[in-house]
């Protein structure tokens, strides 16, 4: 109750208190006759409370007086709705019940709420007297007392903590690459000269089948010799495995092996066909040249499925697991998004980047994705079990602590220290600290933060006020 006292000494007679040797309570409450030029001496009744500035400044005054334009005060009468905050109309009645501040004075604060004490009465630069403290004003706990007038001009909310589920989002760069298994090389098996090539240049597509080249070989034309002495002189089909055994180990394809059964004779050179649909990444054969055993003349790749290749954080790995769903969007193809999911994570650290990159297999049928094209990747991460959450709002992070202000009713918020997990989507796991349903400040934090250091200022300085 003396606290309600000293907020309607403050709010209500902010300019003049201490003018005439201070403001007593009873004084707020005169059988004061109403006012001639005022203009709301018609249809009011009750006693006259104060008066207040006719242009709605905070100037008030407890007699009747005049701005300097000469216009008059307006009178504030007991039947009016007098509020302070969410209290509900103030009454001569309720004013007189309520006791004159006493008890020892701690110290003096600055009217304006400043961080600003004094152990003796004073003015600040605006002339105005600074307001006494007694003792058993101030909360004894932690908790910190913020009038609903401060509350609601701040735009102070709250929210309950509930328990709900946290799965975080990891969303990282990526490139696509081509599918290393469906990627194939053409190379002779022996010593070949190469006759012709057909019209097939880097980046053509082709298909399976397609002819590539003509060669020819010294050891192909001996193992075909020998396959077709074998078969003139009619040995039987297990004794024929081998020298067909051997065309096949040189690399000629089974076409020919059946074309020189039925013509019983060994072809000048042997067609090489591409052996699966796709596109040709490299071509490094030109007619006439020689290739020895190992070559590379052609390489292949199939682009009906490419690879998501994405860099992750190495604090972010354990948020990641296998078959886990993605969305990725091309840079360079927006508006389109193509879900997969994660198929591999390779097991290292990459010692520059601290990444480890994880794959995702994307189908590509109509070939719009190519290799090395810019992605960003959204990966659904590993999701928590029902947990306390408080929207991220709530959390005071200095970087060595965490904490939230709970709001234990009636202008009363406690700081509590917690302990914070997982983040995402605009909320907040609270591992310790808080329990479910308790109500947190999420807006306005900085408002009961600062009124909390005012009451550390306040305590200090009053563990160290020296007795007169």
């Amino acid at each position: 109750m003396t606290t309600l006292v000293l907020i309607l000494a403050s709010g209500a007679a902010g300019y003049w208190v201490g003018q005439d040797g201070g403001l007593t309570t009873a004084s707020l409450v005169p059988a004061v006759a109403p006012s001639p030029t005022s203009p709301n001496t018609a249809g009011e009744q009750g006693a006259i409370l104060y008066y207040r500035h006719p242009a709605g400044e905070a100037i008030y005054s407890a007699t009747a007086t005049e701005t300097e334009e000469g216009e008059p005060f307006e009178a504030v009468r007991a039947s009016e709705d007098v509020t302070l905050g969410e209290q509900g109309p103030i009454t001569p009645q309720d004013i007189a019940l309520v006791p004159a501040a006493s008890g020892k004075v701690l110290y003096y604060r600055n009217p304006m709420g400043l961080a600003d004490t004094s152990p003796v009465p004073k003015k600040d630069w605006m002339g105005m007297d600074y307001i006494p403290v007694y003792e058993g004003e101030q909360p004894s706990d932690s908790s910190v007392v913020v009038s609903a007038g401060k509350i609601q001009r701040t735009g102070v909310k709250t929210e309950h903590a509930m328990l709900g589920v946290i799965a975080r989002s990891v969303d990282v760069p990526g490139i696509v690459t081509l599918d290393e298994r469906l990627v194939s090389v053409v190379s002779p098996r022996v010593e070949t000269f190469v006759e012709t090539v057909a019209d097939v240049t880097t980046g053509d597509q082709i298909e399976a089948g397609d002819e590539l080249m003509r060669v020819y070989s010294r050891d192909i034309a001996a193992a075909g010799a020998q396959f077709l002495s074998d078969l003139k002189s009619g040995l039987s089909g297990q004794a024929m495995s081998g020298s067909r055994l051997r065309l096949k180990n040189l690399g000629v394809p089974e076409s020919a092996v059946q074309d020189m059964e039925t013509t019983r004779a060994v072809p000048e050179s042997i067609v090489v066909s591409a052996s699966r649909n796709g596109v040709v990444l490299e071509r490094s054969v030109v007619p006439g040249m020689m290739a020895g055993p190992g070559d590379v003349l052609f390489r292949i790749a199939d682009t009906s499925r490419v690879w998501i290749m994405a860099e992750i954080p190495e604090y972010l790995v354990s948020d990641v697991s296998l078959d886990a769903e993605a969305i990725v969007r091309i840079r360079s193809l927006p508006g389109k998004e193509f879900e997969g999911t994660v198929n591999q994570i390779y097991p290292e650290i990459r010692e520059q980047t601290r990444t480890t990159r994880v794959r995702i297999e994307l189908p590509n049928p109509d070939g719009i994705l190519l290799a090395n094209m810019y992605a960003e990747v959204a990966i659904k991460g590993k999701q928590t079990a029902k947990t306390i959450t408080v929207p991220d709002g709530a959390v005071i992070d200095t970087g060595k602590r965490q904490s939230v202000f709970v709001d234990l009713g009636e202008g009363r918020f406690e700081p509590r220290d917690v302990r914070v997990g997982m983040r995402s989507g605009g909320q907040t796991e609270i591992l310790e600290g808080i329990a479910e349903g308790e109500a947190v400040v999420v807006s306005g934090n900085f408002l009961i933060d600062a009124e909390s250091n005012l009451n550390a200022a306040f305590s200090a300085f009053q563990s160290e006020v020296i007795e007169p």
